[in-house]
């Protein structure tokens, strides 16, 4: 006798941990757009699968569509027993979802199910995880004790953050989980450039992240716009940002311009790139300011380059948009270079509440 399917609504509030594998049988663009973090895309319709039984349903007949669509269903989870599951022990014990907890996702847990093995279906399907990831965002976003590092461009606060993680404290890394630098010179960090996750699929990913830290330790995280490229950072992380603890590193200009050399070798590998990027700022400053940019560029003078870009852009703006978004800062951190000792330095000046 095949065991009964079972159901839940908060898998997530045991981490999983019954359940040795999770399965998202939506479509491979609907798992590419965002899917429980750890979830494997097993889909019983292809994209272009579910587009056409999509166009029958609302074009010739329900019926036939329902037709059309259990003998395309029944042939990739056969296809996918072959595959991926006839190794599988008994004791394998799945949760599967699709969009709404309904037709695909049962249809896949009826089959493993009358194998033998236990199955449980998330009621109401991914629908139902995307309102959890909405509510633990509101609840963590708000509620988390964050400290923010803040500095001018070429401060090296991804490197310092980094150092403090190493050092055990709590750090959350914005700008990798949204695969972008947040300057001008960061758009083209690579020579191609990572593509952006989806909205949804890094809030996802930034709630897996806030569920493992401790909430009654301080989370430290830099002082990010409220966009990194085309990512929103959720509103009641960005509000919770702008009213935490401030603490500003400096370094001088020398130290600055030799980093960001360091961290951007496409300012000399792709100096036509850079140019182009550099002639949005022609309504902001003007082609005079611009070709003065592009003589440096043309002559390979990079240290003038990024010291002038650095003096007539970058620093004016984190001077007016510091205070428009965080408050003051309450402690100011002056280091000479980012030596070993010096980043050692950094992390016992901070305050001992921190």
């Amino acid at each position: 006798m095949a065991p009964p399917i079972h159901s839940t609504t908060n898998p997530w509030d045991q981490d999983f941990q019954p359940y040795t594998t999770i399965i998202d049988v939506r479509s491979p663009a609907e798992f590419a757009e965002d899917h429980i973090p750890g979830a494997v895309n097993f889909p019983v319709l292809s994209n272009e699968e579910r587009a056409l039984v999509g166009t029958i349903y609302t074009q010739r007949s329900p019926f036939e569509a329902r037709k059309i669509g259990a003998a395309l269903v029944s042939k990739n989870i056969g296809r996918h027993l072959e595959t991926h599951f006839l190794e599988k022990p008994k004791e394998f014990h799945p949760l599967i979802y699709c969009w709404r907890g309904g037709q695909r996702s049962h249809s896949f847990a009826t089959v493993l199910s009358q194998i033998g093995w236990q199955t449980t279906l998330l009621s109401g399907g991914y629908k139902t995880y995307r309102q959890y990831v909405r509510q633990a965002l509101a609840q963590f976003g708000a509620t988390l004790s964050l400290r923010v590092l803040c500095g001018y461009t070429g401060s090296a606060k991804t490197k310092l953050l980094q150092a403090l993680q190493a050092e055990q404290f709590q750090v959350l890394d914005l700008e990798a989980l949204a695969a972008h630098r947040g300057s001008l010179l960061g758009q083209m960090w690579q020579t191609t450039p990572q593509q952006q996750p989806a909205q949804k699929w890094f809030e996802s990913q930034l709630v897996a992240q806030l569920k493992t830290f401790d909430p009654g330790r301080p989370i430290w995280v830099e002082s990010e716009s409220k966009t990194i490229g085309k990512i929103h950072v959720p509103k009641p992380l960005w509000e919770n940002m702008g009213r935490s603890p401030v603490v500003e590193v400096v370094l001088p200009m020398a130290e600055r311009v030799k980093l960001l050399i360091a961290e951007y070798p496409h300012l000399i590998e792709h100096p036509a790139t850079l140019k182009q990027l550099l002639s949005h700022l022609v309504p902001k400053y003007g082609k005079r300011k611009i070709q003065a940019w592009y003589a440096l560029i043309d002559a390979q003078q990079w240290p003038e380059f990024v010291e002038a870009i650095l003096e007539e852009h970058y620093d004016p703006t984190y001077r007016r948009s510091l205070p428009r978004h965080f408050r003051q800062p309450q402690q100011t951190i002056h280091l000479d270079g980012l030596d070993p000792a010096d980043i050692q330095r950094f992390i016992q000046t901070l305050n001992p509440e921190q």
